[in-house]
């Protein structure tokens, strides 16, 4: 027996593999979303991408609704909304709407970035001056007064986000940068970091996070500072099928660096493929972002960076190309934390 065990969860992304179609990959989510709720994982949410051929969920509200209904104690949520792809009252009315549907078992995770290229974002956001603001403070601000209330003088006071007899949903600031992480703790909201990608230490931004951390008072954002860490991790029966599968993850991801996105791969294909010294490089560069092996060697590697940078709690994304051996993966981490704890 060891310490308290940190809480894990599930981030999906609906990943469309060759020789499946988008289709597959979204009822393939709810089948992960059942089965790691057997698992106990605390929460499921689900990412908003567009425009992106090895990624099916571009609907994070649609998919939020279906998850919810068709589970029935875990916790499903938003990783995240992009908040500038989408009017504040809207999410405010939608995260409300699903709150009443399913309470206290949604959560509301919101991002800045397009999760697109600028071509798409621009079709999104409907105009180039939209597309270059930088007013996430302003729109956090607007979304949150549909639910507290404007000032009296305020042109949008006479409207409020209905259903009105719930609260908005357990708020969480996403990051890969500094920038999420300070406005997390200025805003006092719960704060996640992707630590798959993130373009920063860890730890500096929550520590950054903690140390600008103040209290807003609301019901729906904590009153100390609460975390998680978001990682890639692929665990495998030995640590050969684990390396494969990594082997296939990262052949995705180099395709998608280079500006030629195709679905996920199998490890048959990643095998077979001739990989170039660039690629190989840019392999080596993003081996940081995966912690892959046997059960428990990768159980005791992302507890160890959650321990390292003090998160609260972890959220596990698996990128692999056969859905029973995603869903193993998810199965072995679990069995390992129980064994560990």
């Amino acid at each position: 027996m060891t310490d308290t065990a940190i809480p894990l969860s599930v981030l999906d992304l609906s990943p469309i593999s060759t020789g499946r179609t988008a289709s597959d990959a979204l009822l393939e989510t709810i089948t992960l979303a059942q089965h790691t709720e057997s698992l106990g994982y605390e929460r499921f949410w689900v990412a908003e991408h567009h425009n992106i051929p090895s990624v099916a969920s571009s609907s994070p509200v649609v998919m939020i609704a279906t998850l919810a209904a068709a589970t029935s104690t875990i916790r499903v949520g938003a990783g995240g909304i992009m908040l500038p792809n989408h009017a504040p009252l809207q999410v405010a009315e939608t995260f409300r709407v699903l709150e009443a549907l399913h309470p206290g078992r949604i959560d509301l995770g919101l991002g800045r970035a397009p999760g697109t290229d600028q071509l798409t974002a621009l079709a999104l956001r409907r105009s180039k001056e939209a597309l270059t603001a930088n007013d996430f403070p302003q729109q956090f601000a607007e979304l949150r007064a549909y639910v507290d209330g404007f000032p009296d003088d305020h042109p949008f006071a006479p409207i409020s986000a209905q259903p009105t007899d719930v609260p908005l949903p357990p708020v969480w600031i996403l990051g890969s940068s500094m920038y999420g992480a300070q406005a997390a703790g200025l805003l006092g909201t719960n704060f996640a970091f992707a630590g798959h990608f993130g373009s920063v230490d860890p730890r500096e931004a929550f520590d950054a996070y903690r140390s600008s951390f103040t209290p807003n008072g609301r019901a729906d954002c904590p009153q100390e500072p609460h975390s998680m860490l978001a990682v890639s991790a692929i665990a495998a029966e030995s640590t050969e099928r684990a390396s494969e599968l990594e082997r296939a993850a990262a052949l995705s991801t180099v395709r998608l660096r280079q500006n030629n996105p195709g679905p996920l791969p199998s490890p048959e294909e990643a095998a077979a493929h001739e990989w170039t010294e660039v690629e190989q490089h840019l392999v080596d560069s993003l081996g940081r972002f995966v912690t892959a092996g046997t059960a428990e060697a990768v159980y005791d590697g992302i507890t160890a960076r959650a321990r390292s940078c003090g998160a609260d709690e972890l959220m596990i994304t698996t990128n692999v190309h056969d859905a029973a051996e995603r869903r193993a993966s998810y199965t072995l981490i679990a069995e390992a934390a129980r064994a560990a704890h």
